[in-house]
C-alpha cells in the first residue's frame, strides 16, 4: 500500500488538479485514480484536504441531458417544499432544520 503524496496550499506541482478546478475547466476525473492530496492548513483543528487528480487523465463532462434537467429541477423544487405547511419557502429548507424558518422559529415570526 502507497502513501500519497500531500502537498500544502498552492504549492501543487502544474498537471493536478482538484475536482472542483476539474469541473472548471469541463473536465470530470472520469475513473482515475486520486494522485495526491492537498492541504490547506486551519487554525486549532484538523487540515482541510482536497484531493488532486491528473489534467491529462481527465474526461469532458457529460453533457446534461433534458431528463436530467428535468429530474434535476423536480429535486430543487421539492427541497424548497415545507414538510410542516406545505408552503414553497423561496429557499431551500436546510436539512438541520427541516422545516421552513416560520415553522422552525414561530415564537421569533409572531414578535415581528
Amino acid at each position: 500500500m502507497s502513501t500519497l503524496p500531500v502537498y500544502r496550499w498552492r504549492l501543487a506541482p502544474e498537471g493536478l488538479a482538484t475536482f472542483r478546478q476539474l469541473r472548471a475547466m469541463g473536465l470530470r476525473p472520469g475513473g482515475s485514480p486520486v494522485v495526491a492530496q492537498l492541504e490547506r492548513p486551519r487554525r486549532r483543528r484538523e487540515p482541510l484536504v482536497a484531493y488532486l487528480y491528473r489534467i491529462d487523465l481527465a474526461r469532458p463532462v457529460r453533457p446534461m441531458t433534458p431528463a436530467k434537467r428535468a429530474a434535476l429541477e423536480r429535486a430543487n423544487a421539492a427541497r424548497r417544499i415545507c414538510p410542516e405547511c406545505g408552503r414553497d419557502a423561496g429557499y431551500r429548507i436546510p436539512a438541520s432544520l427541516g422545516m421552513c424558518t416560520p415553522c422552525a422559529y414561530p415564537d421569533i415570526q409572531s414578535a415581528t
